[in-house]
This record gives C-alpha cells, sequence and structure tokens, in this order.
C-alpha cells in the first residue's frame, strides 16, 4: 500500500547527512561574492548541491514515476505523462514528488539546499512546491520563457527563490536553462503556459 511520504516532517533515508555543528554548517554556506551577484542578477549557478551517489538514485527514482501507473501516484498534486503540445515531443510535467518517493522527499533536507536559502531569503522558509520535469533525448519538448513569480502570487511580498537542479549534463547543445539577469527586478507579467510557444513572453515585455 502506498503511503504519503508528506506527512514526515523530517529525513526518512540516509541520502543527505545533517550537519551536527556550526562548522559543518558553515561549509554548505555561499560566499559573500555569492550573496552579491543573486542580489544584482537574480540568479546564481554552478553551485554543487548533489554528489554522484545522491543523482543516481535520484535518478533511479525519476524512472520509476514517469512510468504512468506505477505505485504511489494518488499522491502527486500534478502529473502529466506528457504536456507537449507537440505531439511528436514528450514533456513530463508533476509536482509533488516528495510525496511520493523517499529520495525526493529528503532532497528538502539537503544542507546544500538548506544553508544557501537561508542566506538569500535572510529568513526562515517554508516549501511552495517542489516541480519535476522530463526530456527524453531526440523528442523532449520545450519549457517555454516564463516568470516564476507569476505562479507564485498567493503571498506578499514576492520573497520567493527556485532551486533548479540537473539530473543530467545540461548544455546550449542539448538545451540547458536560461536567465534573463536583472529580470527579478520586472514588475508582475501575465502567466504563460509552459508548453506553449518559446518566445510567448515577448508580447508582455517592453523594449526597456
Amino acid at each position: 500500500m502506498s503511503e504519503d511520504l508528506g506527512l514526515y516532517n523530517r529525513p526518512i533515508t540516509e541520502l543527505f547527512p545533517q550537519p551536527e555543528n556550526i562548522e559543518e554548517w558553515a561549509s554548505y554556506a555561499l560566499s559573500d561574492d555569492q550573496v552579491q551577484e543573486y542580489q544584482e542578477k537574480g540568479f546564481i549557478q554552478g553551485i554543487q548541491i548533489l554528489n554522484d551517489n545522491q543523482i543516481n538514485v535520484l535518478r533511479e527514482e525519476l524512472s520509476e514515476v514517469v512510468i504512468p501507473d506505477h505505485e504511489g501516484k494518488e499522491f502527486f498534486y500534478e502529473y502529466h505523462s506528457n504536456e507537449s503540445t507537440q505531439p511528436e515531443m514528450v514533456l513530463f510535467h508533476a509536482l509533488g514528488t516528495w510525496r511520493v518517493r523517499k529520495s525526493f522527499h529528503d532532497i528538502l533536507w539537503n544542507p546544500a539546499f538548506l544553508m544557501p536559502a537561508y542566506q538569500l531569503l535572510g529568513q526562515g522558509f517554508r516549501l511552495f512546491h517542489d516541480q519535476l520535469f522530463c526530456k527524453p533525448a531526440q523528442h523532449g519538448g520545450v519549457v517555454s520563457w516564463h516568470q516564476d513569480y507569476s505562479y507564485w502570487t498567493w503571498t506578499r511580498p514576492m520573497n520567493h527563490l527556485t532551486c533548479w537542479i540537473g539530473l543530467d549534463d545540461s548544455h546550449e547543445e542539448n538545451g540547458c536553462l536560461h536567465y534573463v539577469p536583472g529580470s527579478h527586478r520586472w514588475g508582475l507579467i501575465d502567466k504563460l503556459d509552459l508548453s506553449g510557444e518559446m518566445d510567448a513572453v515577448q508580447e508582455f515585455l517592453t523594449p526597456d
């Protein structure tokens, strides 16, 4: 019988060891330059969140949940085996994997994520939601340009962050993530269809 892992408010595996003292927590801290870069650009990159073993374990669980009739599917907030608008492409998209698989649950307690998040938000925080995309090689659908804030209008003021973690190598040739430096200072724009036209966001932007 499936179990809702969202009922556990603590790690349930040993995949992400927890620091035992201040010095161990400090080893995960961002530098002052990285914090300043985030404040100026709205993002930072190149931070190692997972080690090779953690990546392999998460990949294995990913291979399980992309199968539509897998155990625990009823606990997802959203589950789309293919959200692509192009029939020849595939864009798996799901919210709530932390309730379904142990390692995706425990990544929320990963100190390599927790410590930087505390630094950048400047206060305690809670999970809004997790999100899982899977795009198979040669047939992967696109996630169009969008503004995360347009999906997060339930709270004021805007004080959120996204931690994007790739389980495969990502580069320009295979379709890496792109950010627009300084776009965190833009006002709220309309919410767009993530699987729609890649450049649809331009309709809502001004030359400035």
